[in-house]
C-alpha cells in the first residue's frame, strides 16, 4: 500500500485543467472548457475567513469539502487532480487554507504546487 500522499489529491495552481480533472474556481473568473467546476469566494471585507457569520470552517475549505463529497459520492466524474484558478490573493488563501485546515490538508496534496 502506497503512503498517504499517494491517496491524496494533487492540486496545481493556475495550469489548464484537462477532462478529468476538478477545477475550484475564484468567483468572478470564468469557467474553463474543461473540468468539473466549484466556485469559492473570498471572505467579504471586514470579516476574518472562517468567522461564525461568513462560515464555520471558511468558504474554501467548505468548496474543497464539496468537491471531496461530490468525488465520494459519484455526483462528480472521479478526478485525481484539482486546478486552482484564482487572483493572487485568492491562491494564497486557498494555500493557506491547505496548510491551516486539517481536513482539507488530509485529502489534497500542495507537493509539487
Amino acid at each position: 500500500m502506497g503512503n498517504a500522499t499517494d491517496m491524496q489529491i494533487q492540486v496545481l495552481f493556475g495550469a489548464t485543467p484537462g477532462a478529468a480533472d476538478a477545477v475550484l474556481l475564484e468567483e468572478g473568473l470564468s469557467p474553463p472548457q474543461q473540468g468539473y467546476v466549484i466556485r469559492f469566494a473570498l471572505a467579504r471585507p471586514g470579516h476574518f475567513p472562517g468567522c461564525a457569520c461568513c462560515q464555520p470552517r471558511g468558504p474554501i475549505a467548505t468548496a474543497l469539502g464539496q468537491l471531496f463529497r461530490d468525488r465520494a459520492t459519484g455526483k462528480s466524474p472521479y478526478f485525481k487532480r484539482l486546478t486552482v484558478l484564482a487572483s493572487p490573493a485568492g491562491a494564497a488563501a486557498v494555500r493557506a487554507t491547505l496548510t491551516a485546515d486539517i481536513v482539507s490538508r488530509a485529502r489534497y496534496s500542495l507537493e509539487n504546487a
